[in-house]
């Protein structure tokens, strides 16, 4: 997933994506200058935000 289909997913603005996506651990990896997220891995770390 791109940094828009994530924000989209997880209803935040692309900047919240862009500006928090270390601090909050979302499992994005560098493919070339971009970063990517497989959906698993994204709705595991959902599933571990949630208390």
């Amino acid at each position: 997933m791109s940094i828009d289909e994530v924000a989209a997913f997880l209803r935040k603005p692309k900047s919240w994506v862009y500006g928090n996506w270390r601090s909050e651990g979302i499992p994005f990896k560098k493919v070339g200058n971009q970063l990517r997220c497989r959906p698993a891995e994204l709705d595991d770390w959902l599933d571990r935000q949630i208390p």
